[in-house]
């Protein structure tokens, strides 16, 4: 006999799992349906993000940093270490460890709300009296039939043409995290955030890593301003980016990877290396849903199509994350999710495309909300801008870590903050405070009037504020 639930979600990442406990606390019956399993078979809820993304690769960027430190750092702070030696397995483990915390404790917020989890894939069956028929497959199948339905499956990570992941050689972000040794060469398609990430890792771990990236701009997502700084500071890391550069046809084999490419001058050149991890964008997830049996549309890029509530063409069937239109962030899942159990409760729920923010956490750490400078000479919009280096930050000389800077761009007549860029140390957590500004539709005269405390990296950002009006303090 089917079991019905007032919602039944189908994925349990950031946008699923948090789709789930929202509509729980909202007063609905919920399942979840998720199909990850850790090494021993077991459920391991929390989707992309938590299992090979955002959580184990901050956890091997922070143990890699550690080992960047004591290596090159210590001795400025008078602390001599000698014999340093990595021990490779034991810092992938405790990534695996971190991982599994993050697994358990979705399982006890879903125990907690009383959502109830199933361990499986989850497809559509059909339409019935009462909603939508959904099938799980796994360990045990079971029916399920649902007043509503999220779909949440989230992304996969993008191939190149005739070169497949085997997580050996070629890599996805998934064997990137993993890998056994670390690799004397390493090369890396793709400058973006998983790129840039996973290349600063293994460098700090003694890899020689090439980035090799088809667009001529770097981070051209990015403040030109902000990715220029950027570029500066991971150069002189040691990572070797080239940009602007024609791919040919890769060889790969058991034990290495030859990559032929032309560069940005036209030359013709040859990259051989161990590994080679592919971080050229990710695709939407849909198979196994049974979308086209039940008319579920899908867009001409293969996302589900959605309109600005995330409905989709069927009545009471919904779509969030990396499975819809939109920036393909974590947070931004975790806003649709709510947002739409908020929704189906009969509230009005509500996500601001415009102050979601993005983080690259290298080091230098790389945030920014809203528009960029070219972005607003683009619209032809009238604007002021105002900078502060890390350099005159006395909390970043205590640090020891003095690259980069904060930006805040205004309009030229309201004052109100249209944008804030930062590169430098924590920006990952500083930029929370531009995107509040914003929400509210502050001005820069508003993130100077606060008061900061002293000494600490958020001056920076205040000082910046307050050079939109040629007003910064000359330290």
């Amino acid at each position: 006999m089917s079991k019905q639930f007032d919602v039944v979600v189908i994925g349990a990442g950031p946008g699923g799992y948090i789709a789930a406990i929202r509509a729980a606390q909202l007063g609905m019956s919920v399942a979840c349906i998720d199909a990850w399993q850790n090494g021993q078979g077991g459920p391991a809820p929390g989707g992309t993000c938590t299992n090979v993304g955002c959580i184990p690769s901050k956890a091997l960027l922070q143990s890699s940093e550690h080992f960047e430190q004591v290596n090159h750092h210590f001795a400025d702070h008078g602390i001599e270490v000698k014999g340093v030696s990595l021990k490779l397995d034991t810092l992938i483990g405790r990534k695996n460890t971190v991982v599994k915390q993050n697994n358990d404790g979705i399982l006890y917020l879903f125990k907690k709300n009383k959502v109830t989890f199933f361990h499986g894939k989850g497809a559509f069956s059909g339409q019935v009296e009462g909603g939508w028929a959904i099938k799980v497959t796994g360990t045990a199948e079971e029916d399920l039939i649902a007043k509503h339905v999220v779909v949440a499956t989230g992304s996969s990570a993008r191939e190149l043409p005739g070169l497949p992941f085997d997580e050996k050689v070629v890599l996805s972000n998934d064997g990137a995290l993993n890998i056994g040794a670390v690799p004397k060469s390493l090369g890396v398609i793709g400058a973006g955030v998983i790129g840039l990430e996973m290349g600063s890792v293994w460098r700090r771990l003694g890899s020689e890593v090439t980035i090799l990236e088809a667009m001529p701009e770097f981070l051209a997502a990015a403040d030109g301003q902000v990715a220029k700084e950027a570029l500066k500071a991971f150069t002189k890391q040691g990572l070797n980016i080239q940009m602007g550069v024609k791919i040919g046809e890769i060889k790969a084999t058991a034990k290495s990877v030859t990559v032929p490419y032309v560069d940005a001058k036209g030359a013709e050149q040859k990259l051989v290396v161990d590994k080679l991890i592919v971080s050229i964008g990710r695709v939407p997830y849909t198979g196994g849903l049974n979308a086209d049996a039940v008319g579920l549309k899908l867009d001409e890029r293969g996302f589900v199509a959605v309109d600005g509530d995330c409905k989709t063409n069927l009545p009471n069937v919904w779509a969030v994350g990396d499975v819809v239109r939109g920036p393909m962030l974590a947070h931004k899942a975790e806003e649709e999710g709510v947002a739409v159990a908020e929704r189906i409760s009969g509230q009005h729920g509500h996500v601001n495309f415009d102050t979601v923010p993005w983080v690259i956490y290298t080091s230098p750490e790389i945030a920014w909300v809203g528009k960029t400078e070219q972005q607003l000479k683009a619209e032809g919009r009238e604007y002021k801008a105002g900078s502060f280096p890390f350099l005159a930050n006395g909390r970043a000389r205590a640090l020891g870590d003095t690259t980069g800077f904060a930006k805040v761009i205004a309009d030229a007549k309201t004052d109100e903050v249209l944008g804030v860029h930062i590169v430098g140390p924590m920006a990952s957590e500083l930029i929370s405070e531009a995107v509040t500004i914003m929400e509210f539709r502050g001005a820069a005269e508003d993130i100077a009037r606060i008061c900061h405390a002293h000494p600490t990296l958020s001056e920076a950002v205040k000082e910046a504020a307050l050079a939109v009006d040629k007003r910064a303090l000359n330290f």
